[in-house]
């Protein structure tokens, strides 16, 4: 099992905590980011620190039969992957679509997940896998899609959980390291009020 100080240095050496002026997927601002990408280029690193994630949930005992791995897309692909290869098992993900004729209050496309590529099994087990979860929105979106298709959650797996413990879900919930950065609505950001503007992680 890995140490939290070696997860952090794992992320240190691949630079994949960042630092700077960002707006997150959830819309809060920020001064640190963990920019996932990064540490997942390097396949053996990333293999090790879903091996210790996949360790954690099996040490706990709560997670049961589990039939197949399910992330959203696009950071939790290569996590379920590899939490899918740890686990010997199938591994499949969900798909951002636009919704039409619907913005946000930025004026940009509303998106939901959908699955595309793939259909859910009724009835099977999954566990669902993501990098990092801030308000833990397409975490339970990925967690609706599994309930509407008849099939069963097993537990939720993540990398980072910087959500300051809000966000909560009705499942067995596992991350590798929990980070509380401070975060801002944009209207309250002092960055921003310096007039120093926002870069999005990923974009």
């Amino acid at each position: 099992m890995m140490t939290e100080q070696e997860v952090l240095n794992a992320f240190l050496e691949t630079e994949a905590l960042l630092e700077g002026h960002f707006e997150l997927r959830s819309k809060l601002h920020s001064n640190r980011y963990f920019q996932c990408a990064n540490v997942l280029r390097y396949p053996r690193v990333a293999g090790k620190l879903c091996d210790a994630l996949v360790e954690k949930m099996l040490a706990a005992k709560t997670a049961g039969k589990i039939d197949g791995v399910i992330s959203p897309a696009v950071g939790g692909i290569l996590v379920g992957h590899e939490v899918a290869r740890a686990l010997d098992t199938v591994c499949v993900f969900a798909e951002k679509v636009v919704i039409p004729n619907e913005f946000d209050a930025a004026g940009k496309p509303v998106t939901k997940l959908e699955m595309r590529r793939f259909a859910l099994k009724p009835g099977a087990r999954y566990v669902v896998a993501e990098d990092v979860i801030t308000r833990g929105g397409r975490v339970q979106e990925t967690i609706d899609l599994v309930k509407a298709a008849g099939a069963e959650v097993a537990a939720v797996l993540v990398l980072v959980d910087r959500s300051q413990g809000k966000a909560k879900f009705d499942y067995p919930t596992f991350s590798l390291m929990e980070m509380s950065p401070t975060v801002w609505e944009p209207s309250e950001c002092p960055m921003c009020a310096k007039g120093d503007k926002p870069v999005h992680p990923g974009s």
